[in-house]
């Protein structure tokens, strides 16, 4: 792997993170090796958003794809969603989308299990919209294709360790929180998932120091009062 030649006026870039070389999170990647695939459908507005966890995600686990895009053409995604690859054993792909349950879809059109109920073939490859509420609320209504897919809602989980972006409640994960909660269920191994979980709060710590050293930077008798206005 070679290194990025910065253009004049330019930073160098990392070229596994794809950040500053000064702001690199490579060293929170734990590699993971994931059963279930990752498909990760990333917001435009995500990407290089210095706060955004698609990234470390996806450089940690083993099959895990990132795709950018919002309102996608409905061939390309089917292929996305349903094609087999190199990540994929032996048998068809069955999607589901990592999504909450909503008043608008039938209970027994959803599920939060090992296997999709309508074909009883284990989920193999997991969905995961990357962006805020309301861009991810965006991204389903402008895909069909998203909405037909069985869901896996997770229910009772932990206080998030995000607390660098703001959330409506304590249990709002991040993308990378979330997806590795998924995948403790699915798989049925939540020791797999540690050691990243783990990691992720360095990742956490170094992001809240920028936050800290540019709020201090633009006032320096109010930094202390100033990270919580920042989401």
């Amino acid at each position: 792997m070679t290194s990025t030649v910065p253009n004049a006026g330019r930073r160098a870039l990392c070229p596994k993170c794809e950040r500053s070389q000064s702001t690199c999170i490579c060293q929170w990647i734990r590699h993971t090796a994931n059963q279930v695939e990752v498909l990760i459908l990333q917001h435009p507005l995500e990407v290089g958003h210095a706060k955004g966890t698609g990234k470390l995600l996806q450089n940690s686990l083993r099959y895990c794809t990132l795709v950018v895009g919002e309102d996608f053409d409905p061939a390309a995604l089917r292929a996305l969603l349903f094609d087999p690859n190199a990540h994929t054993k032996s048998g068809p792909v069955s999607p589901a989308l990592l999504y909450p349950t909503s008043d608008d879809r039938k209970k027994t059109d959803t599920t939060a299990m090992q296997e999709d109920s309508s074909t009883g073939i284990p989920i193999n490859r997991l969905v995961v919209l990357d962006g805020t509420w309301r861009k991810s609320r965006k991204m389903l209504y402008c895909n069909p294709l998203l909405q037909a897919l069985p869901r896996v809602a997770l229910t009772d989980m932990p206080a998030t360790r995000y607390t660098i972006r703001k959330a409506h409640r304590s249990d709002q994960l991040s993308t990378l929180e979330a997806t590795c909660q998924a995948l403790m269920q699915l798989e049925d191994n939540q020791e797999k998932y540690l050691p990243l979980l783990n990691a992720f709060d360095g990742f956490v710590h170094q992001q809240q120091a920028y936050v800290d050293a540019y709020s201090h930077q633009r006032h320096p008798s109010e930094s202390s009062q100033e990270t919580g206005l920042l989401s």
